[in-house]
């Protein structure tokens, strides 16, 4: 048994399969999630997982290379978007329309459902390599 880290099996197991360049969805309940990506929903209530419980976690385990979030986000959820600016470097956040980022999230190879209440508390990671 693992003792640290992601304890979720199914988690565990998706972020194992990822490689260079693969995305990764990180969203709040109410995004829709789009046919294709594999899906691994951690909503229980609403707020619980919080959006920046998950993205804190997976930025422990994962490379990232790049972000992409809605440019929604600055005005609708401040606290979402200044807890992005702070895990991002100049440069590693990209900002698109809402619209938009739900037509990238297709091409994700993997989905995080949070239990997010708050508005426009999605992410879409573009993982990197460690070497």
């Amino acid at each position: 048994m693992k003792k640290a880290g992601i304890l979720n099996r199914h988690l565990s197991g998706a972020l194992a399969e990822l490689g260079h360049g693969d995305g990764v969805l990180v969203c709040d309940a109410g995004m829709p999630i789009p046919d294709g990506p594999r899906v691994v929903d951690l909503a229980f209530r609403a707020g619980v997982p919080s959006f920046a419980e998950v993205v804190d976690g997976l930025l422990a385990e994962l490379v990232v290379e790049g972000a992409t979030a809605a440019t929604e986000v600055r005005e609708a959820n401040p606290t979402a978007a200044t807890l992005l600016d702070g895990y991002f470097g100049e440069g590693c956040l990209d900002f698109v329309s809402h619209e938009r980022l739900k037509e990238l999230s297709a091409a994700a190879r993997l989905v995080v459902r949070t239990g997010e209440a708050r508005p426009y508390a999605n992410v879409l990671l573009r993982c990197g390599v460690f070497f």
